[in-house]
């Protein structure tokens, strides 16, 4: 009783931290440095810093993931 579908869910069917496939790839990590760079504009607030630093970190993850998708 009160089980949710992804408590049921096999792990291999859980959602992927990455696109399969690049045009997607490029997506997120476009959507990831226009995220860096709102914060990087109020990097004097705190908030700022901190969005900075969690969208700079995801691009580069989101990167090296990017680099090894086949074309």
């Amino acid at each position: 009783m009160g089980q949710t579908a992804l408590h049921d869910a096999p792990v291999g069917t859980l959602a992927r931290l990455y696109a399969k496939n690049r045009r997607d790839g490029a997506r997120l990590i476009s959507t990831a440095l226009v995220i860096t760079s709102i914060g990087a504009i109020r990097i004097d607030h705190p908030i700022g810093q901190v969005v900075t630093v969690l969208g700079s970190l995801v691009s580069l993850y989101w990167w090296s993931c990017y680099r090894r998708l086949e074309g």
